[in-house]
């Protein structure tokens, strides 16, 4: 039989033998586990060693067995309290982001400090978490507001899936469709009478007629994902009434120009031609009857004549025919219309060779009406008049700038019929920027900052 020390020492050789087997990776242990191993690996030599000489020298078998169980129990009380401060924490984290994951944001960890490593993690979870309630909050309160516009706008509005079903519709819809969203909710667009809506360009005003009423409504579609499939958002606003009070102030403003003006001729025609009766209701012609009646009729002729010029000036106003697109080279169109200009001479800046799609005529008119009104104000104080452009990417930009006394009364420049001019028509520039927007442009007329006067600005895509 060997010795109980060999006994010992080949019992301690097979257990470390187990351990370094057992402590290799393996798939199947659990991450405790394996931490666990690692520690009774780490501990094992000392303990072998000290097993060894333990049992090889010299001493009682009271003793030997007494420091055999205490150097085995701080050896496997250390592991496993080792494995318990590598666990807990990981622990304590994944009931964090549980809770997280849950929406529930009032846990932290505790013992939360930058000084450790592990301390540093719990850190940034509390930070991860208080950001995490702070964005929920917001985007409660955000969807809160948005319910109570939802409800209150006076705007219908209709959400619909790729099957065209209806999700959501708020109380304007309700009303439109005079139905409750108990009834609606589901429906296609097909039932709901809502198809043709969803069809054509956006956004778009047209007749349309619903159960709860019917005009003239402004339709805006849009498409939004939600869950990762698309959805259509319909938009109805009822316009009827604001363009109903567009047109009734567009008839007043009309009727107020045409009535002043046709007030201005015939009051001094009615005056003088009372005269005229007047005087031919006497029973003595006065010596100087034919130069009276000579004046009488020249003043009346001029003022039928100047009521036929305004009647042709508005009807030009309101019938612009819609623009003929061409090649219009602007250095050409811009040199020709600047020999024309007899006022004063016309300076044009460097400027690139720059061909547009435009209608010649009717761009030559606009810059016809521009330079002419630069040059009026650039000779009331001695100025000059200088015409530049640029092509600014898909934009074709044209100024005209000059060094007359600047605008006054910005407000009216457009206007129909106001002038600041003797003799003037006030359709310059209403008409120059009708062209302007018929091509898809805008022309506007502010004070110039370098100096004084005033630039106009022409924009026309190109």
């Amino acid at each position: 039989m060997k010795p109980a020390a060999d006994l010992s020492a080949d019992a301690m050789l097979e257990s470390a033998a187990a351990l370094a087997a057992t402590s290799r990776p393996d798939s199947r242990l659990r991450f405790d586990q394996r931490i666990l191993l690692l520690a009774l690996a780490a501990g094992l030599p000392a303990a072998l060693v000290a097993l060894i000489l333990l049992w090889t020298g010299t001493y009682t078998p009271k003793v030997q067995w007494t420091l055999t169980v205490f150097i085995v129990g701080v050896w496997t009380g250390c592991s496993f309290s080792v494995r318990q401060r590598v666990v807990l924490p990981l622990q304590t984290l994944s009931n964090l982001l549980a809770a997280l994951r849950e929406s529930d944001f009032s846990i932290r960890a505790r013992g939360a400090s930058g000084d450790d490593p592990l301390g540093a993690v719990m850190l940034e979870v509390n930070v991860l978490a208080s950001t995490l309630h702070d964005q929920r909050l917001g985007a409660l309160e955000a969807g809160a507001l948005l319910r109570t516009v939802m409800v209150e706008i006076d705007v219908a509005v209709f959400t619909f899936d790729g099957a065209h079903a209806l999700r959501l519709v708020n109380r304007a819809g309700e009303r439109l469709l005079a139905q409750p969203a108990e009834q609606l909710l589901g429906r296609t667009a097909d039932e709901l009478g809502l198809r043709p809506c969803l069809m054509g360009h956006s956004p778009r005003i047209e007749d349309v007629a619903f159960p709860g009423g019917s005009g003239r409504y402004e339709v805006r579609r849009t498409t939004f994902r939600q869950g990762g499939r698309p959805h259509q958002l319909l938009v109805l606003s009822d316009v009827s009434r604001p363009l109903r009070d567009e047109e009734r102030q567009a008839w007043q403003r009309l009727i107020r120009v045409i009535g002043h003006e046709i007030n201005n001729s015939l009051a001094p025609i009615k005056s003088i031609a009372g005269s005229l009766e007047s005087m031919f209701a006497r029973d003595a012609m006065p010596a100087d009857w034919s130069e009276d009646m000579r004046r009488g009729l020249a003043v009346i002729a001029a003022r039928s004549d100047s009521l036929s010029r305004f009647t042709t000036a508005y009807a030009r106003l309101a019938k612009l025919p819609a623009p003929r697109l061409d090649s219009v080279n602007v250095t050409a169109l811009v040199r020709r219309i600047a020999g024309v200009e007899t006022n004063l001479p016309i300076r044009i800046e460097p400027s690139p060779e720059i061909t547009i799609r435009a209608d010649p005529d009717q761009l030559e008119q606009l810059l016809i009406n521009l330079v002419h009104n630069a040059s009026d104000a650039a000779l009331e104080t001695g100025g000059g008049v200088s015409v530049g452009w640029r092509r600014e990417g898909r934009s074709f930009e044209l100024w005209i700038d000059d060094e007359g006394s600047g605008l006054t009364n910005a407000s009216n420049l457009f206007v129909p019929f106001f002038t600041t001019k003797p003799g003037g028509s006030g359709i310059g520039l209403v008409l120059s920027r009708q062209i302007a927007e018929a091509h898809g442009g805008s022309l506007t007329l502010e004070n110039r900052t370098d100096r004084r006067g005033c630039r106009a600005f022409l924009r026309l895509p190109i």
